[in-house]
């Protein structure tokens, strides 16, 4: 049995996010929560609340124990990007891209 949760479009790069995901793959669910809780990036907020979702996700639907759940499967990739510009000295363009995120996380139990 597996438990799914997706954040999509966060508002955090994916490279960035990749940095904070890296520390809880692999971990179980309480474990990787409480890591989120005292990590100091913007992007630990936003993974804390989706694999939290994705707990109440395999409690509800499923039926599965809190405790034995743990991250199986976590990623980020890519979202469209928001592109905005500054014009510059001399008339020139400088552009910015605002980068944005899909997140995905898959909980299993202990085996």
């Amino acid at each position: 049995m597996e438990a799914k949760a997706e954040l999509n479009y966060c508002s955090v790069s994916a490279q960035k996010m990749r940095l904070v995901i890296d520390l809880v793959r692999g971990k179980s669910a309480e474990e990787a929560l409480s890591i989120l809780r005292f990590t100091n990036k913007k992007a630990a907020e936003p993974v804390s609340k989706l694999i939290t979702s994705a707990m109440a996700n395999a409690e509800n639907n499923f039926g599965m124990n809190r405790e034995d759940l743990v991250i199986y499967q976590i990623m980020a990739n890519d979202a469209p990007l928001r592109k905005w510009r500054r014009f510059g000295a001399r008339g020139r363009f400088k552009p910015i891209l605002r980068r944005s995120s899909h997140v995905k996380v898959v909980l299993r139990e202990k085996a």
